[in-house]
């Protein structure tokens, strides 16, 4: 595989980014209205359409410039919107409605390694198609997987934080809640200290490296 230049490693990280974090963003709506909340979809915010999710820092510029800066993808969408009210059983049900982006991001990894495979099938038919498929496979991997550890990391906002706070007692899940304001500040900390990184690579590598195509993804980033 050829190194790629600035300009086309952006090219080829466009538009698996904007799946990654739409696609998030829908799943956690998907999962709130099958478990009786459906505020999401009345917003119309159940939808792969990214104009309805993108934000356009949170979800453009701030992924790309962190990828280029430091190897991670951090960024977000606009949130979507769930009431707990609506849902049969609140807590557990807030913690299936978070581990549904996550899930989703696993499923994409997934799909991205099977068009890795894809490409390599076409590679002596058409290499002017498998070339570029191959590239997006691998970031599609990468980015999906990233976005899966991260967003699993038990801070709130985070999707990790909102299971953890699922899981702990009342007791400790209220004082525990009362520190969301807080949670990205630690992780922006963590992910410019590169103690996020020493933390979660490890984690990172290993569920690459059970991807379809994950050679692919390896020798390219």
């Amino acid at each position: 595989m050829d190194i790629l230049n600035d300009i086309q490693l952006l090219a080829i990280l466009i538009l698996p980014v904007l799946f990654a974090i739409t696609v998030h963003e829908a799943a956690h709506g998907w999962a709130a209205g099958h478990l009786g909340d459906r505020t999401a979809r009345m917003l119309g915010r159940v939808t792969l359409n990214p104009l309805k999710h993108i934000d356009p820092i949170g979800t453009l510029l701030v992924p790309l410039a962190t990828f280029f800066l430091t190897g991670f993808l951090f960024g977000w969408a606009k949130p979507v919107p769930v009431d707990a009210r609506n849902l049969g059983k609140p807590r557990r049900d807030m913690a299936l409605v978070a581990l549904a982006g996550p899930g989703s991001n696993l499923v994409m990894a997934l799909l991205w390694g099977l068009a890795i495979k894809a490409a390599l099938a076409l590679w002596h038919l058409s290499p002017w198609v498998a070339q570029p498929l191959a590239y997006m496979g691998a970031a599609g991997v990468l980015i999906n997987v990233l976005l899966m550890v991260i967003n699993l990391v038990p801070l709130l906002p985070l999707d990790g934080g909102r299971v953890l706070t699922a899981l702990l007692p009342p007791r400790l899940a209220r004082p525990f809640a009362r520190l969301e304001p807080y949670g990205l500040l630690v992780l922006v900390v963590l992910l410019v200290t590169g103690v996020l990184g020493v933390l979660l690579n490890p984690l990172i590598d290993l569920i690459i490296g059970l991807m379809p195509g994950a050679g692919v993804v390896r020798e390219i980033f």
